[in-house]
């Protein structure tokens, strides 16, 4: 496992500098520190030793061999959404990938080339001018790093599967200091470790995605109901979950925006198709009366940025995972309302939180088969939702985290229960990586099967475990 790693001093940070030729330095010194250890979490804040913010693979190289020559802690950071601080050092060196967010589209081969400081909304720009798109991110201010590497749904995975399944290859600087390609015909182990489970070996430099036309707009937006009508809103929606159709997703979500006395229920219908078929498919959701209907057609793009206002920078947040067995209960989700709307009435600080669950069509995505990737998370049964928490005093920090536990532990029992009841056993994990926080969840929970083939090539490719902030992966030989 990987030793305490120490902070760099100030000779230090001026001897890497020296040797960084096309790399922004900045220290506590600088004007602009304040704005680069920020984070999407106030709570990820750390104060760094220094923030590089390297143009090349060659300088990021050249960190990495300075890190490990004095054992320097090392963070990486792209759209910089980790609540737990994975992307922030503590008096260590942070590797901002902002000044590589470059992406060009291949319209004729259809394949997207990206940097790996970019974000989804550079993707889905870029695409959007050849009147394409590939399967990226819900928020688009998200960085792809981090998305790709951990697995990555998205609102085309019905038809698509998931991000790594439409991924060709991924450039990363190795816990050596090598940069090197990995595809399926060049370094297809590492290539097999990066779709799943590429935060623990290597810093991601360039990705290569599949892509697929998309010109028409989709048909989207939020619809807002009173909480007495939460049976009737999921008793659709499991509906839905079964019909299984590929160009259909919702997102279920439970919250007490500004002004209201109470959560409410809000529904994101998403369907990727004429409005026409969109609103005959939705139908029984708006004969239910929306308090609020602000659905509409948009561009792909748009679709994206649907919820970017709603989890902007900024605020202390705490983010779980959580999973549930579809159909799911409405009497399970009614008790987590009320438990929600307790808390909330007791408490004015988490106002702005909200619980989500996603309803998608996983066929495309359970066609790939579990060992195939390092994703472990591709299921027939189990769907995923978020607990998200956001406050502002720092004095709730530790009760907050709590709370967020509290209910990610009610969601497991319900799990438990309903698998043991129905007597089903899930064919696939159901812990989705990027939902979770490190600490939270042990690695072979995560990857379950796929666990042992990790454990050696984290052996083979970072013995020294340089890169385990987000994933602490046991090497074995």
């Amino acid at each position: 496992m990987s030793t305490p790693r120490s902070k760099i001093t100030a000779d230090l940070v001026s001897t890497l500098g020296s040797r960084l030729q096309n790399t922004k330095v900045v220290t506590e010194t600088s004007p602009d520190y304040g704005e680069c250890i920020a984070r999407w979490s106030d709570t990820a804040v750390k104060r760094a030793g220094v923030v590089l913010f390297p143009s090349t693979a060659q300088d990021i190289s050249i960190v990495v061999k300075f890190v490990q020559e004095h054992n320097i802690d090392l963070a990486v950071k792209c759209g910089g959404h980790s609540v737990s601080g994975t992307s922030s050092s503590d008096g260590g060196i942070v590797i901002d990938l902002g000044r590589m967010r470059g992406v060009t589209v291949d319209a004729a081969t259809k394949v997207i080339t990206a940097q790996g400081g970019a974000l989804w909304a550079d993707v889905d720009n870029a695409a959007a001018e050849y009147g394409l798109a590939t399967v990226g991110g819900t928020v688009n201010h998200t960085g792809i790093g981090g998305l790709t590497l951990g697995g990555g749904y998205g609102w085309l995975s019905g038809r698509y599967g998931m991000v790594v399944d439409n991924l060709l290859s991924a450039t990363l600087v190795l816990a050596d200091g090598s940069v090197v390609t990995a595809s399926s015909t060049e370094n297809p182990d590492l290539f097999w470790a990066v779709r799943g489970a590429g935060h623990g070996f290597g810093i991601a430099v360039e990705f290569q995605y599949r892509c697929y036309e998309q010109k028409g707009e989709v048909f989207s937006g939020l619809l807002t109901f009173t909480p007495d009508k939460l049976e009737l809103v999921l008793d659709f929606l499991n509906s839905l979950s079964e019909e299984l159709d590929a160009n259909t997703a919702a997102v279920f979500m439970l919250g007490q925006p500004p002004g209201a006395l109470v959560p409410i229920v809000a529904v994101a219908p998403i369907y990727i198709g004429p409005e026409e078929e969109a609103r005959n498919k939705f139908k029984p959701l708006f004969a239910l009366g929306p308090e609020l209907d602000k659905t509409y057609m948009m561009p792909y793009v748009k679709l994206n940025a649907l919820f970017a206002d709603m989890t902007a920078y900024g605020g202390r947040k705490t983010f779980k995972g959580t999973f549930f067995l579809k159909p799911v209960r409405p009497a399970f989700v009614r008790s987590i309302l009320d438990n929600f709307t307790t808390k909330l009435q007791s408490d004015s600080d988490l106002l702005g939180s909200a619980i989500v669950l996603e309803f998608m069509d996983m066929r495309k995505v359970c066609e790939v088969p579990l060992s195939s990737t390092a994703v472990a998370n591709r299921s027939m049964n189990t769907l995923n939702g978020i607990v998200g928490l956001r406050w502002k005093e720092s004095s709730n920090d530790a009760q907050h985290r709590e709370y967020a536990r509290q209910l990610q532990a009610l969601f497991k029992e319900e799990l438990d229960s309903q698998l043991k009841e129905r007597n089903i056993t899930p064919d696939g994990v159901p812990q989705y990586l990027n939902y979770a926080e490190p600490g939270d969840i042990a690695v072979p929970e995560i990857f379950g099967d796929n666990t042992t083939r990790l454990q050696k090539l984290k052996a083979q490719y970072d013995p020294g475990c340089l890169f385990s902030k987000m994933l602490s992966i046991t090497p074995v030989t």
